[in-house]
C-alpha cells in the first residue's frame, strides 16, 4: 500500500482537485449528478427507496459513516436529508471537500433543489466509528458503505472506484462499523454491498433492494 500511494498523485487545476495514478484520474463531482436529482429521477434511486420512513419530521438527519466521494450523500440530501458526512482518509477528504466546495460555488447556475441538496451536507474528515460513538442526536438514518472487495471473476470495478480503492482498502473491521452504527440508535441502518456479497459483520437486514450493480441492505429498528 505505501508503493501504491507513491504513485497517486494529487494535483489542481481550474476544475479543482483531481487524482491520478497509473493513467487513471478522478475528481469529486455533485454538478454531473444534477440529472440524476430530478424528482423523476431521484425516486428511482435505491438509496432513496431504502431511507422511506414515516413521521421523519421537518429535518431528517442522516449520517454517511463511509463517504467516499460524497455521491451517496448527495442523493439523501436531494431527498431532504441534513447529512453529515464521515471520510477519515486524508486524500479522499481533500477531494471530497473540493467538490463540496466547487458545488457550493455552482449552486447559483444550477436548479434550486441542487443549491438546497448542498446546502444540507456536512463534511467531516474523521473516523465515523469513534465519531458515531459520540453523537448528541438520534440520526434517522446511518448509511455503511465499505468498499466492495476486490472481485477476482467479474469486469474490473469502474476507474473511479479502482482509484479510490488505491487508497483506501475494503473495510478490515466490519463488526466495529456495524457496531458503532447500531450504537447510534438510528430509525435505519443502510448498507450498500455488491448483489451477492454477504451481509456486512453477517446481519441479515430486515429487506433489501437489488439493482445491476448494488445492493441496498435495509436494518430496520424500532421507534
Amino acid at each position: 500500500m505505501d508503493d501504491i500511494r507513491k504513485r497517486v498523485k494529487l494535483d489542481n487545476d481550474e476544475s479543482g482537485l483531481f487524482l491520478s495514478c497509473d493513467g487513471m484520474t478522478v475528481r469529486g463531482d455533485f454538478a454531473s449528478m444534477a440529472r440524476r436529482i430530478s424528482k423523476a429521477n431521484l425516486e428511482r434511486e435505491l438509496i432513496v427507496k431504502a431511507t422511506k420512513i414515516k413521521d421523519l419530521g421537518d429535518n431528517p438527519r442522516a449520517v454517511d459513516a463511509t463517504a467516499g466521494l460524497g455521491e451517496d450523500a448527495f442523493l439523501l440530501a436531494a431527498a431532504g436529508f441534513s447529512v453529515t458526512m464521515y471520510e477519515r482518509d486524508e486524500v479522499i477528504g481533500a477531494l471530497l471537500e473540493d467538490a463540496l466546495e466547487r458545488a457550493r460555488v455552482q449552486a447559483s447556475e444550477l436548479p434550486q433543489q441542487f443549491h438546497e441538496a448542498v446546502a444540507r451536507m456536512e463534511l467531516k474528515r474523521e473516523d465515523s466509528v469513534a465519531a458515531l460513538k459520540n453523537l448528541d442526536y438520534r440520526p434517522d438514518v446511518v448509511l455503511l458503505d465499505p468498499m466492495f472487495p476486490e472481485r477476482k471473476k467479474s469486469a474490473l470495478v469502474k476507474k473511479k472506484l479502482q482509484l479510490i480503492q488505491l487508497l483506501e482498502a475494503p473495510c478490515d473491521d466490519e463488526e466495529a462499523l456495524m457496531e458503532a452504527a447500531i450504537g447510534a440508535r438510528p430509525k435505519r441502518i443502510i448498507v450498500k454491498r455488491p448483489p451477492k456479497g454477504p451481509y456486512l459483520a453477517g446481519i441479515k437486514p430486515s429487506f433489501s433492494l437489488t439493482g445491476k450493480a448494488v445492493r441496498i441492505d435495509c436494518i430496520v429498528f424500532p421507534d
